[in-house]
C-alpha cells in the first residue's frame, strides 16, 4: 500500500534524524565547517546547531522564510539560487567541508531530477576525505562510498555518502 503524505513527511524525518545522529558521531573528532543546502523553515538548521555548536555552518537558501529563533547569523547565510552561489562556496571550501547535508527535494519529479544532478556534479569536491554528504534525494556520486543507514532509517528515505579517507 502506498504511503500517504503524512507518512511519507514521518518516513523522512524518522530517516533524517536517525541519519544526523549517526553522522554526528561519525564527525565528532574530525574538524570542519557543514554546508547545509536548503534552509525551509529551518527545523534541520536548527538540530545542526544545537548538536555541533562549534562548528561553522553554511546555509543555502533561495527564499529566507525560517522559523524566526531558527535563522542562521547572516556571515553564514548564502542567499540566491543554489546553481550560482554553491559552485562559489566548492571553490572556497574546497576539500575542507567535514558534512554537507542536502534537503533540497521536493514534490515534482522534474524539480529533484535538476536537484539531483546540481547536488551530484558542484557539491563534491568541497567535502574532505573522510566527509558525508547526507541527502534526501539519492545521488550518482561515483568517488563516495553509500553508507548502510542507521538503525531507525527506514531504507529509500534518506542517503548516506562518504568520501573515502583515501
Amino acid at each position: 500500500m502506498k504511503p500517504t503524505r503524512l507518512e511519507k513527511l514521518y518516513f523522512r524525518l524518522e530517516a533524517q534524524h536517525a541519519c544526523l545522529a549517526w553522522v554526528f558521531g561519525q564527525i565528532a573528532r574530525i574538524e570542519g565547517p557543514v554546508f547545509e543546502l536548503g534552509l525551509g523553515m529551518g527545523r534541520t538548521y536548527d538540530h545542526l546547531r544545537r548538536n555541533l555548536p562549534d562548528r561553522d555552518i553554511h546555509v543555502f537558501e533561495r527564499i529566507v522564510r525560517p522559523i524566526p529563533d531558527c535563522m542562521p547569523p547572516d556571515e553564514f547565510l548564502v542567499r540566491g539560487e543554489i546553481a550560482e552561489t554553491l559552485p562559489v562556496y566548492v571553490e572556497r571550501f574546497a576539500g575542507r567541508v567535514v558534512l554537507a547535508h542536502s534537503d533540497v527535494g521536493d514534490f515534482t519529479r522534474e524539480h529533484n531530477r535538476q536537484m539531483r544532478a546540481l547536488v551530484a556534479k558542484v557539491l563534491p569536491p568541497a567535502v574532505m576525505p573522510g566527509g558525508f554528504i547526507l541527502s534526501d534525494l539519492e545521488l550518482d556520486l561515483p568517488d563516495f562510498e553509500t553508507v548502510p543507514r542507521p538503525a531507525g532509517a527506514r531504507d529509500g528515505w534518506y542517503c548516506i555518502y562518504r568520501k573515502p579517507a583515501g
